[in-house]
């Protein structure tokens, strides 16, 4: 019967949303924050998903009234193709600062796990588990047919929102942790990313989703 729970849990979080909101934080310093002009950034080596999730996050700044521009935009092509030392990085937030922003909001992948489940399409009452005999008989596809178990992977997420402005230990503003559940699609996974993001910011008051 847990088996089964968990079989029907994964299908309602796959089949509603990949994504999920695992954890949020906002600092009590930004109360009634609001960024003015917002650089996004995805810290990840597919280029497709990173421009679909940084152009898709960047809409929906623009839609809540805040202006807001991809970082593939903004920085040089070496700056992502070439591993940056903090003072590169320091220097570099500094231009954009003269640009007009006044915050970045950063996403990146923090680790993955395989996870596997159980994936039978049919689940009997109990009656049939008082014969041995009838139990084996019923349940031993589960030791020959290999689509009895599938293994799927769970990205754990983290989105960050920093002040920089604040070029210190206090300009961290939000950050939260997301999981995305075994990702099929590029364009479903980064909307739905983008979406639970902005449903976080809106309800810490950083936001006002139209």
């Amino acid at each position: 019967m847990k088996t089964v729970y968990l079989v029907i849990v994964l299908f309602l979080m796959v089949g509603c949303s990949s994504s999920r909101m695992v954890d949020s934080w906002k600092s009590q310093e930004y109360t009634n924050y609001k960024p003015k002009k917002v650089l996004i950034v995805g810290m990840t080596d597919n280029l497709t998903a990173r421009k679909q999730f940084e152009e898709q996050l960047t809409s929906e700044f623009k839609k809540s009234g805040i202006e807001a521009m991809s970082s593939s935009n903004v920085f040089e092509p070496s700056f992502t193709n070439v591993k940056q030392t903090e003072d590169d990085i320091n220097t570099e937030l500094v231009k954009i600062s003269k640009d007009g922003f006044d915050a970045v909001l950063i996403s990146a992948v923090k680790g993955v796990d395989e996870k596997e489940t159980y994936s039978g399409t049919t689940y009997r009452p109990g009656y049939y588990w008082k014969r041995f005999g009838r139990y084996y008989y019923l349940y031993q596809d589960v030791y020959f047919d290999d689509g009895y178990y599938e293994k799927y992977k769970v990205y754990h997420v983290e989105a960050s929102l920093y002040n920089i402005e604040e070029n210190n230990d206090k300009s961290l503003v939000w950050v939260a942790s997301y999981d995305i559940v075994d990702p099929k699609q590029i364009n479903t996974t980064v909307k739905d990313y983008v979406k639970v993001i902005m449903k976080s910011l809106s309800e810490e008051g950083i936001v006002n989703i139209k």
